[in-house]
């Protein structure tokens, strides 16, 4: 199982030389992870105070890791909260991928995020088949409706879990605060899920590399993928996981169907599209639960998206899938 492609996005810009004074970048930390912007305004607005209050507003609505947001009033069975535009909206996007993975992607498994230990709540030990049938009970988008800015459950239990689409949503709201004051020429990146639009400083399309996991420490990349006005987002469970005392592995993708956080075939799933960053994100999550041969199945009904996978097949040699109308582009 060696000498496989880690799906990791590494930004090309090979132009970083401030050669184009209309240039913008900033990095910073947000929502657990790391954010790299890249934009070129001939204006020289500073945009970094406004950044900063979009993910404050954000978190203060969708974060499951503070205790006074919206979402954690929600969670925690408070009927009186009404919903901002940000939840809102995440809620629709949420619903629809639901309906159109079958509850593959299902932020409501945030129950069993958290007995698993990957999640903000308390993890429940020794978890058996038992304990996890009686939380598939809280476990269902169809069980949750939104109606005049209230959220309603089927079950005060029912606990949602936005982080597989949050990351894409934070994306694309940072993108469209950029289009409001007329920025075309951007990409926005925040913990690897990227939203670009328009072309770079050099007047080329933005371009993502794929780096290699070299053993030895050493930097590498395999390809390159160049966005046109698209969006791409990665899910994997080869670097987010957790081990038991007694040797058994569990990813933080959990099986909406069975309750379990057991590896599928599937190891990472990259989704391209021409949508927003939050779908490709929810699409990308929906892939890794699905496993490869759903996968492909699901795709035959979405030529509007684009993947690179990486699975293990029957003889558990590690192998990638790129989707036909996807270009990659030699280093």
């Amino acid at each position: 199982m060696k000498n496989y492609i880690f799906l990791i996005l590494i930004f090309v810009l090979y132009a970083c030389d401030n050669q184009d004074s209309n240039l913008v970048v900033i990095q910073g930390n947000a929502i657990g992870t790391t954010f790299s912007i890249h934009y070129l305004d001939e204006d020289d607005i500073n945009f970094r105070p406004k950044i900063d209050s979009l993910i404050k507003a954000i978190n203060k609505s969708t974060s499951t890791y503070i205790p006074t947001s919206d979402i954690s009033k929600v969670n925690k069975g408070d009927t009186t909260v009404v919903v901002d535009a940000f939840f809102e909206e995440v809620f629709t996007k949420s619903e629809r991928i639901f309906n159109e993975t079958n509850g593959d992607f299902d932020p409501t498994v945030g129950i069993l995020v958290n007995a698993w230990g990957f999640g903000p709540g308390e993890a429940i030990e020794d978890l058996d088949s038992l304990k996890i049938n009686q939380l598939l009970k809280y476990v269902g988008f169809d069980k949750v409706s939104l109606k005049n800015g209230k959220v309603h459950k089927l079950y005060p239990e029912i606990y949602f879990d936005f982080n597989a689409i949050g990351k894409g949503y934070l994306v694309d709201m940072v993108g469209r605060l950029f289009e409001q004051y007329n920025i075309e020429n951007y990409m926005v990146e925040i913990g690897g899920e990227i939203r670009a639009r328009g072309v770079n400083e050099k007047n080329l399309a933005w371009r993502i590399a794929i780096e290699n996991p070299n053993e030895d420490g050493t930097r590498s990349f395999a390809s390159i993928v160049q966005l046109n006005n698209e969006s791409i987002a990665t899910s994997g469970n080869y670097r987010k996981y957790r081990t038991t005392a007694d040797g058994k592995k569990y990813v933080h993708t959990i099986n909406t169907k069975t309750g379990y956080a057991s590896e599928s075939n599937l190891l990472s799933a990259s989704v391209i599209a021409k949508s927003d960053c939050a779908d490709v994100d929810g699409y990308a999550t929906a892939c890794m639960a699905m496993g490869l041969e759903k996968t492909l199945q699901f795709l035959k009904n979405h030529p509007e998206l684009k993947v690179f996978l990486i699975y293990v097949d029957e003889n558990d040699e590690m192998k990638t899938y790129t989707s036909p109308h996807l270009k990659m582009q030699a280093i």
